[in-house]
């Protein structure tokens, strides 16, 4: 007789990937059907150029999240915004241009600033909530004066990257290195720390997880997946640009949701974070293929809100049972 206990336990683990599974199918088959173009070669490449930022940015939020205590950042966009308006502006603008010195500038900025937050969340002792919405309206404002307005141009070596036109392309390299280091970050211990973490603070403690450190450490990791966005971004826009970036951040928590990570902490991943951006992504793509008149301009937002409450309603319904057992 075959023993189904690994599978039925496999089944639990990952019941919060049901719901964006199951829509990421439906959504696939709708694009099939309204916009075939999608799935040609020039469709993947393009597909691949405008949700690789976004991927990565939902990713960085993953580990933020999973620590728990409600620590999502919404500092994500506008963090994202500062790598891109310094990159440009700073960097290529003194002549600092070599890939090595981008991408180093990209992940020092992210992982260092992502430190210092929840350096100011631990030991100053301000909710995260209020830590986040602070950074992102003083980077916010700090774009604007480092780039008044859209401008300036991108390395020589990356003018051809947001060309889209070739599936196999740096943009992609750059997505499978975040991914990358996910899979690596999942095969240690502090993953494990992580997750008992933002399941239960006090319990993980008392076993003896340097919670603190382990709240660091996921903003650290965090921290590099948004400067890898920003390299993504940047090569998407070709330029530098103020504003585009703070779309990211309410952008990547509904995503993050879509994906099935528990906001309370404890639960979430790189499946469920590709997912929730491509679903968003796919919900963009198959807007724009009908015409809601006056009402287009709004049309993506309602149907962003609209499935995002759908979506907190079924992981709430799926995680009830749990909680009930729990007490």
């Amino acid at each position: 007789m075959i023993d189904t206990k690994p599978f039925r336990s496999l089944m639990r683990r990952n019941e919060h990937l049901f719901v964006p599974i199951a829509l990421f199918i439906v959504l696939l088959v709708a694009a099939a059907l309204r916009s075939p173009g999608l799935f040609t070669s020039s469709g993947v490449a393009g597909a691949i150029l405008v949700a690789a930022p976004l991927i990565l940015a939902t990713m960085a939020l993953t580990p933020i999240v999973m620590a728990g205590r409600g620590s999502v950042d919404l500092a994500v966009g506008p963090l994202l915004g500062f790598i891109n308006v310094t990159l440009v502006q700073w960097l290529v603008g003194s002549g600092w241009t070599s890939p090595v010195t981008i991408f180093a500038w990209a992940l020092f900025v992210g992982a260092a600033y992502q430190v210092l937050q929840a350096l100011v969340i631990i030991y100053v002792r301000v909710a995260p909530v209020i830590v986040t919405l602070s950074s992102y309206l003083f980077l916010t404002g700090v774009n604007l004066m480092i780039m008044p307005r859209a401008g300036g141009v991108v390395p020589e070596w990356m003018t051809k990257w947001g060309a889209g036109t070739s599936i196999i392309s740096p943009v992609l390299f750059v997505l499978i290195a975040g991914l990358a280091i996910w899979f690596v970050f999942t095969r240690t211990a502090f993953h494990i720390h992580l997750r008992m973490t933002g399941a239960d603070e006090r319990m993980a403690y008392t076993s003896g997880v340097r919670t603190n450190w382990v709240r660091i450490g996921a903003h650290l990791l965090g921290g590099m997946l948004v400067g890898l966005a920003a390299i993504c971004h940047t090569a998407l826009i070709s330029s530098g640009d103020p504003v585009q970036a703070g779309t990211y951040t309410l952008q990547a928590i509904t995503a993050l949701v879509l994906g099935g990570a528990s906001l309370s902490g404890g639960r979430g991943g790189a499946i469920g974070s590709v997912l929730g951006a491509l679903n968003m992504f796919l919900i963009s793509h198959l807007l724009a293929t009908f015409n809601f008149g006056m009402f287009s301009g709004f049309a993506t937002q309602i149907s962003f809100g609209l499935i995002l409450i759908i979506s907190l309603l079924i992981n709430v319904l799926l995680t009830a049972p749990k909680i009930q057992a729990m007490r």
